[in-house]
């Protein structure tokens, strides 16, 4: 039987949004990048009380179906509690549904303010597993737990029935590498998007990102002056250039002129990986095509007081 949390119990969790595959790395790559979401859970006699604020505040539910509210109570039955009533206050900076992870920081904010809020019972491992399991794949929510750059997996059932286990490791990442967002003012969706992508690649495809992801983690750790090699990619990027235009030529300019640019997770938001400032008449430029300009630090991992 769950136990019941004391009311008044009360956390707040700052999480960091994400960039996942960092071009070849397709669900498998993931950064945490300095944009946070903050959400403060307290535990009440009854009922739910949701409060929004900045990013999404016009379009996100205040019900139940709020995904940090589904993800608190995936969180708490894992820890075998439960809370009589919830009183939660979400303050976002990630933009949503931009490829800077902010669905995957949700469901990692949830997860951790539940472990929070029963005593710290779950590992990170525990964590990463809950808060994977709302995205179907571990790329951006490990990243938005263990911080940094992190190599992550799924481990497909073999009866074809069983929930997928998805494990991820965090890897250093150089001192110098920053990172900059340009960010279009249109949302774009993981499902629609995905649905692009062709069922079979060739071999030869499949060579070549193979390769890249093992040049990418290099780049990371030790040699940043391969991200432009490292951030290469044949799999999926190709495929969604006709359907984020904007973003694919952001991608090109960028890579032509010698910067480590990819598409951010499903887009549409161009990413670039750099030790050195961008010349900041490209951004001007991105700027007067529309294009938000973010300058990220790496982050940390999430953090619950």
């Amino acid at each position: 039987m769950a136990i019941d949390l004391v009311v008044g119990t009360q956390t707040t969790v700052r999480v960091p949004g994400s960039s996942a595959n960092l071009g070849p790395g397709f669900d498998t790559l993931g950064l945490a990048l300095g944009i946070y979401d903050t959400v403060t859970v307290e535990v009440t006699s009854s009922g739910l009380e949701i409060e929004i604020y900045g990013e999404g505040a016009d379009d996100l539910p205040r019900d139940g179906s709020h995904l940090v509210v589904r993800a608190i109570h995936a969180g708490l039955a894992a820890a075998g509690v439960q809370a009589p009533g919830l009183r939660v206050r979400c303050e976002n900076t990630i933009p949503q549904s931009r490829g800077l992870g902010s669905s995957a920081a949700a469901a990692a904010a949830g997860v951790v303010a539940a472990n929070a809020l029963a005593g710290k019972p779950l590992n990170n491992d525990q964590l990463v597993q809950l808060a994977s399991t709302f995205e179907g794949h571990p790329d951006n929510a490990a990243a938005s737990v263990l911080g940094g750059a992190v190599v992550s997996w799924t481990d497909i059932p073999v009866d074809g029935h069983s929930q997928p286990t998805y494990r991820a490791v965090g890897i250093g990442v150089h001192p110098d590498i920053r990172a900059t967002a340009l960010v279009p003012n249109f949302h774009a969706s993981t499902h629609a998007v995905r649905k692009v992508l062709p069922e079979q690649v060739t071999h030869l495809d499949a060579r070549f990102n193979v390769s890249r992801v093992a040049v990418m983690t290099v780049a990371l750790q030790h040699h940043p002056e391969l991200l432009l090699e490292g951030t290469r990619d044949r799999l999926h990027q190709p495929y969604r250039a006709d359907v984020l235009p904007v973003t694919a030529e952001w991608v090109n300019r960028l890579r032509n002129r010698g910067y480590a640019a990819y598409l951010s997770g499903a887009g549409p938001t161009c990413m670039v990986l750099h030790t050195q400032p961008i010349d900041e008449r490209v951004l001007d430029a991105a700027r007067e095509d529309g294009l938000r300009v973010i300058e990220l630090p790496v982050a940390g991992p999430v953090e619950a007081s």
